[in-house]
């Protein structure tokens, strides 16, 4: 029975191969899939694939080992052959993008791309033992069945109204186990239900066969595992079609990550398994499946690992499976990165069994046996040099710092990077000015990892002491995929210090941002790991809003003050214009005050009304002056 890989934001899938288990295919976080020979320990192959860091790996399932039924005596034709032989060693890893990645192991290269069948992240992947058919399930609830020889979808069918999490094809080929809010069982000829189950209260994350009985002989087990629940459930399928229950349960100490079983053919022969949890351990348990058992069962043995440390830390188990001797195990623990593989005999009678490991010495030795046919050359000062740590960049070969000072002296020992640092000297200029020694971009990059690394106050502050916006992008470009993370926690603990140190951290922060979106974005778990930044970035910014709005009113008032103390000049009181009668001066001559108003708007009709009483005025004063006075018709002509 194919391994499955456990599908979960916190772990990461590993598996070994079936039937020889000569394999360990695993994902780390750069997103890469390497496959581990168990026999020598070395890495047999290396994948990367187009879009590792955008689409990254939820599951990886090795294809069935088929043994042909015909015998040897018939010819096979040769493309038959070929099929066979290549789905025996095939890979299928399900993305967050909602495509599947066939990968052949025997060519070492990709065999093909499943697109276009789900529309969300596919959380598993099931092969069927036989017609060279796929199954997969995902997020948008539907359940895939793809055939190989196409690569296309052969069907498509809504599963469940949440995520399709788990599914579980049986040995002989004709059921499917899909897990979402319930545990559904389907006949993959009609597609149709064929039995329901309550299932877990969380989402459930593994789902195996345990028998391989037919199903109307009540002799069918399966058993599933779900996230934050320590029990693994066994369902038994019976005929009268009560079984909604489960009928036996294991007890675990943490959430179950990755199952192996050996399955039983008949009632006499045990149930053989091995479930590796969430807190590193591995707990085994041998049951003979006949019906249900009230009290849950503790697991036979349990095995974990732990360093040699004078406070020993547990070493965590990332998978193990069993063997056809059932005494041997094998087991996969340490990192993703460079697991240790090693085969166990383990003695069941001992109920707790812990194995103390020098983890430290085993990566050693791995990594020098990997290594060992790479020869360091003899290069002068005018050659170049991979910087060590960067692939693909170069700096020019420079002597080291304080070199001359050793070969004066009589020790010939290495100097630390620390004591480099200390010994770097500020030339100064002709004009007496200190000018800062300008190192590369790859010599940032080197130290701002082993900054990173060591956690070296002193190395991280002579790299983050820059303000150039084009060093600091290309030092953060050139920075390996595990130093991303650790470099963003490093900028968050400074910028809750002084505000002139954020102002750096800001432009670090908008460089990493630029550069590594898309692993950023790829991380499940983003808003948590970022969740301190969010904070103090938005406690930072909680008042510019209403510092903008202060800004702009106290720019007007200043504006209005300065545009008035500008405007504040000596009033010219010279008339620009001046107009002057000409009667004004005789006026003025014979000292007559009884004029009309000289500044009246109706100069014109005002001087004729005047000259209309001058005359009046004369003919009365002639008159007078004749003896004549103002009568009335009536005494004139008495006196004539």
């Amino acid at each position: 029975m194919a391994n499955d890989g456990y599908n979960s934001s916190l772990c990461l899938p590993c598996v070994f191969s079936p039937k020889s288990r000569q394999y360990l295919a695993s994902f780390a976080q750069d997103g890469r899939l390497r496959i581990w020979n168990t026999d020598s320990k070395i890495l047999h192959q290396e994948y990367v694939p187009s879009a590792h860091l955008s689409a990254t790996c939820t599951c990886i399932v090795w294809g069935p080992c088929r043994i042909s039924k015909e015998g040897p005596q018939r010819k096979k034709r040769k493309s038959e052959a070929g099929h066979v032989e290549e789905l025996a060693d095939l890979l299928a890893l399900g993305t967050v993008a909602g495509s599947i990645i066939i990968y052949s192991a025997v060519k070492g290269a990709l065999h093909c791309t499943l697109d276009g069948g789900h529309n969300g992240g596919v959380n598993c992947v099931e092969w069927h033992p036989e017609d060279g058919l796929l199954y997969s399930g995902s997020d948008d609830s539907y359940i895939v069945e793809w055939d190989l020889q196409t690569s296309k979808t052969r069907c498509k069918w809504k599963a469940d109204r949440a995520s399709v999490t788990s599914l579980c094809v049986s040995p002989d080929g004709k059921l499917l186990l899909s897990a979402g809010q319930t545990i559904k069982m389907w006949d993959l000829k009609t597609k149709e239900v064929y039995r329901k189950f309550t299932g877990h209260s969380t989402a459930v994350t593994n789902l195996r066969f345990a028998t391989t009985r037919p199903p109307d002989s009540n002799g069918l087990y399966f058993l599933s595992g779900a996230a934050h629940d320590r029990l693994i459930s066994v369902w038994q399928v019976q005929k009268d079609g009560n079984d909604k229950n489960s009928v036996v349960s294991f007890t675990l100490t943490d959430d179950p990550r990755h199952i192996d079983l050996f399955t039983s053919n008949s009632k006499e022969e045990a149930v053989r398994l091995a479930v590796v949890c969430k807190d590193g351990q591995l707990h085994l348990f041998e049951h003979f499946l006949n019906g249900p058992c009230k009290k849950p069962l503790a697991p036979s043995c349990t095995v974990q690992v732990s360093g040699l440390e004078d406070n020993p830390v547990p070493v965590p188990l990332l998978t193990a499976a069993l063997t056809a001797d059932t005494r041997s195990l094998l087991l996969a623990y340490g990192s993703y990165l460079q697991p240790i593989m090693e085969r166990l005999d383990v003695n069941t009678a001992e109920r707790h069994v812990c194995l103390t490991r020098d983890v430290h010495t085993t990566l050693t030795l791995a990594m020098e046996t990997t290594v060992s046919k790479v020869k360091t050359p003899v290069v002068n000062a005018k050659s170049k040099a991979l910087v060590p740590g960067l692939p693909g960049h170069q700096a020019p070969v420079k002597a080291g710092l304080g070199s001359e000072k050793r070969k004066k002296g009589t020790g010939t020992k290495e100097m630390s990077i620390e004591e480099r640092l200390g010994e770097i000297d500020l030339s100064l200029e002709k004009g007496g000015v200190k000018k800062t020694p300008s190192l590369q971009t790859d010599n940032f990059a080197v130290l701002l990892v082993q900054g990173l690394e060591s956690k070296d106050v002193n190395i991280l502050n002579n790299v983050f002491q820059t303000r150039k916006d084009n060093l600091i992008k290309k030092t953060v470009s050139r920075l390996p995929i595990p130093a991303v993370l650790p470099l963003v926690e490093e900028i968050t603990k400074r910028m809750q210090g002084h505000p002139y140190t954020a102002v750096v951290m800001v432009r670090w922060l908008k460089a990493v941002l630029m550069q590594h979106t898309s692993y950023l974005s790829s991380l499940p778990d983003l808003v948590s790991q970022l969740g301190v930044l969010y904070h103090v970035i938005e406690s930072r910014v909680k008042m510019f809003y209403k510092l903008t709005k202060l800004q702009g009113k106290l720019y007007l008032l200043m504006t209005q003050v300065v545009a008035g103390d500008r405007g504040v000049t000596d009033v010219d009181h010279k008339a620009k214009l001046v107009y002057e009668d000409a009667s004004s001066d005789e006026d003025k001559a014979s000292g007559d005050e009884g004029l009309p108003d000289e500044d009246s708007d109706n100069w014109e009709e005002d001087g004729d009304e005047d000259r209309e009483e001058e005359t009046e005025e004369d003919m009365r004063t002639e008159s007078k002056a004749n003896g004549d006075s103002d009568m009335e018709p009536g005494n004139e002509s008495e006196e004539e």
